[in-house]
Order: C-alpha cells, then sequence, then structure tokens
C-alpha cells in the first residue's frame, strides 16, 4: 500500500513538472528568422516594405500559433505549419493579392467597389469583414455560406 501511494505522488509530480514546463514558453517573442519558412515567404512577397513592430509564437499542448503585428497595427496569424489564418488591417485594406482570388471576384460582382479590412480562414471555411461592416463567409470551394 505504501508502495502504490509513493508511486502515485511520484506520478503526480512528474506529471506536475512536465505540465509547468509546457506552460513555460506558452506565448514568447522572437525574430522573424524564426517563424515558419512558408510564413517568412509570405511576408517577404506581400509585406516587403512594412517594418514589423514584433512577432510572437503561442504554443499549446499539439499547436502553435504565430502572430506578427505591423508598426501601424495590422498584423497577420500563421499556424504551425506558416499558412496565414487571419489577416487584419487596422488603417486600411487588406491588399487584393492576399485575398484568394475566388473571393476576390465574388465579392467584386456582388459589392463592386469594397473593402476588405480583415480575412480569417480555418479548415472549414474563409470569413471576410467588409469596411461597411459586412461579414461574408465562404466555405473550403469558396460558395457563400453566411453574410452576416
Amino acid at each position: 500500500m505504501k508502495r502504490l501511494l509513493f508511486l502515485l505522488v511520484g506520478l503526480l509530480v512528474v506529471a506536475l513538472l512536465l505540465a509547468l514546463l509546457m506552460l513555460k514558453d506558452r506565448n514568447r517573442p522572437l525574430t522573424v528568422h524564426e517563424l515558419p519558412i512558408a510564413a517568412q515567404e509570405f511576408l517577404s512577397r506581400h509585406c516587403p516594405d512594412s517594418e514589423i513592430a514584433y512577432a510572437t509564437v503561442e504554443t499549446e499542448w499539439f499547436s502553435k500559433e504565430y502572430k506578427v503585428v505591423f508598426v501601424d497595427g495590422s498584423k497577420v496569424e500563421f499556424d504551425r505549419h506558416g499558412a496565414w489564418t487571419e489577416i487584419e488591417y487596422k488603417y486600411g485594406r487588406v491588399p487584393d493579392e492576399m485575398i484568394p482570388e475566388p473571393i476576390h471576384a465574388r465579392l467584386a460582382e456582388l459589392y463592386g467597389e469594397y473593402e476588405v479590412i480583415e480575412i480569417e480562414r480555418d479548415r472549414r471555411e474563409y470569413e471576410v469583414k467588409l469596411a461597411n461592416r459586412l461579414e461574408v463567409t465562404f466555405d473550403r470551394e469558396f460558395r457563400i455560406i453566411d453574410i452576416d
């Protein structure tokens, strides 16, 4: 009985130490060169003249998320592979070349002149926020599934 209790206490201590180690670097700053290669290529292709204020990595149990914030307040978030997950422009519009072409074409067809201030994507959908406060949601095949 004492051995079992001692073993359980030992396992509990080890589990707590592992949990503390996992939480240690949960959200830390990093340099642009520490971003995944795909994220570095995205930034050099689409934001070559934008000055980066800071970049961070947020580590969860089984995922990593990278965030790059520019001096003007705009930000781009990337998943662990370096694919963008969110692009937000505080003062201005998301450049057209950052918007997937089928979304760009559909928005131009529906709204003519429009300004995208934020675009977000996950495994199932794209959510586009326009300057006129409309939010248009597309599925992975770029069909509109919601307008809010």
